[in-house]
């Protein structure tokens, strides 16, 4: 497993800053369901072997992702957690959406960043100084803890809903184009919840 580290937090720390936010998103290439982002941060002086298994949620089984969520919320001194859903994915595409739901996250938090890394994208909107990192939830841990909880965060949200949905198999799926979604795209059509400008979707509108 990717080890990631507070090297980049503890640069701006030496630099100036009190609190930087790691901020990350989930669900941008789902077909259904919302976009998820999450900020998190740390305190600078944090025992590092308490999040030392912090890393890209991608790689963590769902049942490690749960138990390391809760342990972030539990340590980290920022957590929070913002979406937009399909019909403002839909609205306003899925970059400014994303945008969006990091943006609400942040203006959730009680206590405000005064340094950003975001993952793979810029967030001038948020004025607050940031630097944007590619495939930063495998460099910096405070990116990965913020892409672990969003994850858990929409994954919950998706097992909760899918009753409402029934057929889609969305508690399983979380709404990305898995056979089983598609087949049922294909012979119910969109739920309420699809993204309609993402091309399966409207595809399976049109059949």
């Amino acid at each position: 497993m990717e080890e990631t580290s507070f090297r980049v937090e503890t640069e701006l720390i030496l630099g100036g800053f009190s609190c930087v936010g790691g901020v990350d998103e989930v669900g941008r290439g789902a077909l259904a369901g919302p976009v998820t982002a999450a900020v998190t941060a740390f305190a600078p002086d944090i025992d590092d072997r308490l999040v030392r298994e912090v890393t890209d949620s991608k790689l963590l089984t769902p049942k490690k992702r749960e138990k390391l969520s809760n342990e972030i919320r539990n340590l980290a001194v920022v957590c929070s957690v913002g979406s937009c859903s399909a019909e403002e994915v839909d609205e306003y595409g899925i970059v400014l959406a994303t945008r969006k739901a990091m943006l609400r996250a942040i203006a959730d938090s009680i206590r405000q960043p005064d340094f950003l890394l975001v993952d793979a994208l810029d967030l001038p909107e948020a004025k607050i100084p940031f630097q944007s990192i590619i495939k930063g939830d495998r460099k910096s841990r405070s990116i990965a803890a913020a892409s672990i909880v969003a994850k858990v965060s929409r994954d919950m949200e998706m097992s909760n809903i899918s009753s409402l949905y029934d057929g889609y198999g969305f508690e399983r799926n979380k709404g990305y184009g898995t056979r089983e979604h598609m087949i049922a795209l294909s012979e119910k059509g969109p739920s309420p919840i699809h993204r309609r400008s993402f091309a399966p979707v409207s595809k399976a509108m049109k059949s």
